[in-house]
């Protein structure tokens, strides 16, 4: 073991997070993108695209297109990214168009969506388009239909949102009340070719899924040919589409796991839970693995670590406090450890946090659980019940010391959950 509990988390969700750096998972598909890119050589290039790590994606296109590309290709764009992910590049313009902690889109997300459509769209067929399309790029490319206002295609969403519906259900409606999402920004497109570099927060990677699809054919019967799941697909335009998966859930659990066992537990089990949990229910399942794995740690003394990724719904009360999945699912946790003695076991640590860095409307990316924390509640006489009932995380957690609190990442792959069992002696000791 290299640290404390807390030490060693740090360390497992952080490898994690570095291993999904968009920047990093550009140069490490580097070469199937040259070959892609080299297969003709286009007039000029056009970058368009939005998502919370979509500012890194452009970095690492202007870094292996290189400079001499940058001028022959012209090469131009607009990216669109929240508060926080913004940078400047020498080409592409990285514009943040909503706040953080808003997951919802803005006038300024409009006005940069339909610049990026129009732009698409006086193209001629030896242009390329690079897209660098991520997780939150449902929120930040947003084009309403005739006739639907921003304010109504934002009641839809949270209603949706706040009744505990999935992605798929959430982009379901976002596809319908738009011109972009569900294949619009392909379909839009007068280039040749449309190249689009995706970064996952779908459990899956259904790229009709992954913000909203923009460059994927949709539900329109006149999209032309396609080869379904693949993304390639040519648009009734005749730009031929091409989408590269760089990365997603999993490449982030991997690498945790990886971390964990240099850290020297035994990983348990490494894996991206599929399906809509609630965000109390996964508490309750970690709790119950958790328990598994203290017994096993306290009869052969070997620290365990149970490292998993996936995305949990929550069905928001209507008298709610303030919160997110994370930090809910950590509440969860912590109420069924603690349902029997109250008692927290020695040398377990639970926690859970959002790879962007934003859970919920709170400026944490999650919580995180341990024996200190569990003290910290039964001292200070926190009501955990109350606070898991109504979606109240978050000032539970910060009064006792179990925020985590990152700041936006510059990615986006969905959630990472953790659970680490060290021998009591050792726990205590550290």
């Amino acid at each position: 073991m290299s640290g404390s509990l807390r030490e060693d988390a740090d360390r497992i969700w952080s490898a994690g997070l570095a291993a999904v750096a968009p920047e990093r998972l550009v140069a490490d598909h580097a070469g199937v993108i040259d070959a892609t890119l080299t297969r003709d050589t286009a007039a000029r290039i056009l970058v368009v695209g939005g998502g919370k790590a979509a500012a890194g994606i452009a970095a690492g296109i202007e870094t292996l297109l290189g400079p001499d590309a940058l001028d022959r290709q012209r090469v131009s764009g607009l990216v669109s990214v929240p508060e926080g992910c913004g940078r400047r590049l020498s080409r592409i313009e990285i514009r943040e168009t909503r706040p953080a902690r808003l997951n919802l889109p803005t006038p300024e997300v409009v006005k940069a969506t339909a610049e990026m459509l129009t732009a698409v769209g006086g193209l001629g067929p030896d242009d390329l388009v690079i897209v660098p399309l991520t997780g939150g790029g449902s929120a930040l490319l947003a084009a309403p239909k005739e006739g639907v206002t921003l304010d109504e295609k934002i009641a839809v969403t949270r209603s949706l949102s706040e009744s505990g519906a999935d992605i798929a259900r959430l982009n379901a409606a976002r596809q319908a009340l738009s011109r972009i999402k569900g294949g619009g920004l392909a379909r839009a497109c007068t280039a040749g070719r449309m190249l689009v570099l995706v970064l996952s927060d779908v459990i899956g990677d259904d790229l009709d899924v992954i913000a909203s699809g923009p460059c994927m054919p949709g539900l329109d019967p006149g999209s032309g040919t396609r080869s379904r799941g693949s993304g390639a697909w040519t648009t009734p335009r005749g730009c031929t589409v091409e989408h590269i998966l760089l990365g997603g859930n999993g490449t982030a659990v991997a690498a945790a796991a990886d971390a964990a066992r240099r850290a020297g537990y035994d990983v348990v089990s490494a894996l991206t839970r599929v399906g809509g949990e609630t965000a109390e229910e996964v508490g309750r399942r970690l709790a119950a693995e958790a328990a598994g794995a203290v017994a096993a740690t306290a009869v052969d003394g070997r620290p365990r670590a149970i490292i998993e990724g996936g995305e949990a719904v929550v069905r928001v009360p209507a008298d709610h406090g303030l919160g997110g999945r994370n930090q809910q699912t950590v509440v969860a946790a912590v109420a069924a450890v603690c349902r029997g003695d109250g008692s927290w076991p020695e040398g377990l640590l639970i926690a859970s946090i959002g790879s962007d860095g934003e859970d919920g409307p709170t400026d944490a990316a999650g919580g995180i659980a341990d024996a200190s924390l569990a003290a910290e509640i039964e001292r200070g006489s926190l009501d955990l019940p109350r606070a898991l009932a109504r979606c109240d995380a978050y000032p539970l957690l910060d009064s006792a010391g179990g925020l985590v609190r990152t700041g936006p990442t510059g990615t986006n792959v969905a959630d990472l959950r953790i659970v680490l069992t060290q021998p009591a002696r050792a726990a205590t000791a550290r």
